[in-house]
């Protein structure tokens, strides 16, 4: 290569905020979402098929979310106190478990053990992924690094529905399933050898292992660490999540067994993928944009589309009117990784992990009640369902509008 190619490269690079501990991050989660999200996004249609019924599908969703928010909390103590690339391995060897438990047992309560050690791996990680990329890359170039690994992880996020989808497609509902849960246990072996081959342990890793007490363990005491422009997005964020996760578990459902046209497996893997291709087109230019200026006008404009989502399914009862709306789903991306930005930079510099944990332990026990509930306004009607939903979201958008705050203060 030329000095000329590599000063290219290396410039390429620089604009897209990548460093080795930073492809060694996005290597680990474009393989493990990718086994992840063959058999994920289906588990709804798996419960069903091995006897669950609507009240499990949300028994589940809501064990995601408090999971999740248990787990986002102990993500980045964990990272606080061992540092990113040995918390890392933890969390990867702990969804390893539960891809085994869904393996060997074809039970639905199974598949519920299985989650609790599989579906909150982002939750878990997500911490201490954010923490790395904050510490390795500087200021102005933060947005672009959380947006490249919110890039990467719709890569997966697009294939694996469509690969489960060819699963369900050859083998079945059941071994279908099974079988793409295998894919996912192989894939995350090979990405706990790449993350442990290229990341880096920081200087403040080094400086907590010799330290491990400056982890703090008791959620309640990092609270005053959490200023009110924090909380304030915090409030408005809890709002926009009650608007997806009342209907999200029951999306797959609607669309394969209820609308009047009901699509196939492999068709809903292809609306999931035309959802993540169209998250993927926003992030470079939303990222470079925000970079440069202020943040809360792309967050604000995420709730819009997080809002409009619920609504516009209600009316789709095809194929042909189900890609548009997929689309609408996929812009809701548009802000996502300037939000998680946001909060790192409203986070302190000595405990961001930590906060960042506590910020998504908060949002996610909130929001469990409204995955659980989910179920039970399902059972009334999918329109209520769908409608009480967008209400929620409308509330959250307006809030942040109003009351929200960007990172130099100014509304």
């Amino acid at each position: 290569m030329t000095d000329i190619s590599k000063s290219r490269v290396r410039s390429v690079a620089d604009f897209l905020a990548l460093k080795r501990s930073t492809l060694g991050i996005l290597a680990m989660v474009a393989l493990i979402l990718l086994g992840e999200r063959m058999a994920e996004r289906f588990l709804p249609i798996y419960l069903m098929a091995l006897g669950g019924g609507a009240l499990t599908i949300g028994l589940l969703n809501g064990l995601d979310n408090f999971l999740s928010a248990v787990y986002s909390f102990l993500g980045g103590y964990l990272s606080d106190r061992f540092g990113t690339k040995r918390a890392l391995l933890f969390f990867n060897c702990v969804a390893m478990f539960g891809f085994l438990i869904v393996i060997l047992i074809p039970a639905w309560q199974a598949v519920i053990v299985g989650a609790v050690f599989f579906l909150s791996w982002s939750a878990i990680s997500l911490p201490a992924t954010m923490k790395l990329i904050t510490e390795v890359l500087p200021l102005e170039k933060r947005t672009m690094g959380v947006s490249m690994l919110a890039l990467v992880r719709r890569i997966p996020m697009a294939l694996g529905p469509l690969l489960g989808g060819v699963c369900i497609g050859l083998w079945g509902e059941r071994d279908g399933v099974r079988a793409a849960f295998v894919v996912a246990l192989l894939l995350a072996i090979v990405a706990t050898v790449i993350q442990q081959r290229f990341i880096k342990d920081t200087p403040s890793d080094a400086a907590k292992m010799r330290d491990r007490l400056a982890a703090e363990k008791n959620p309640f005491k990092l609270l005053h660490h959490m200023g009110s422009d924090l909380k304030r997005l915090l409030v408005s964020d809890i709002l926009i999540r009650y608007c997806e996760q009342i209907p999200y578990a029951f999306v797959v459902i609607w669309c394969m067994k209820t609308i009047d046209s009901p699509v196939s497996a492999i068709q809903f893997g292809v609306l999931t993928s035309i959802e993540m291709l169209t998250a993927l087109m926003v992030y470079i230019p939303v990222a470079y944009l925000a970079d440069k200026g202020g943040k809360k006008t792309f967050v604000l404009i995420t709730f819009v589309f997080f809002t409009l989502f619920p609504l516009a399914l209600l009316f789709c009862q095809s194929f042909a009117l189900l890609v548009p709306v997929f689309v609408l789903r996929g812009l809701k991306e548009f802000g996502e990784p300037t939000r998680k930005t946001l909060i790192m930079d409203l986070a302190p510099e000595d405990r961001k992990a930590a906060v960042f944990g506590l910020y998504y332990m908060l949002r996610d026990m909130v929001v469990s009640i409204a995955a659980f509930g989910g179920a039970f306004l399902w059972l009334i009607s999918p329109t209520v369902n769908f409608l009480t939903a967008f209400v929620f979201g409308v509330i959250g958008t307006v809030g942040y509008a109003i009351w929200g705050r960007d990172v130099n203060g100014s509304v």
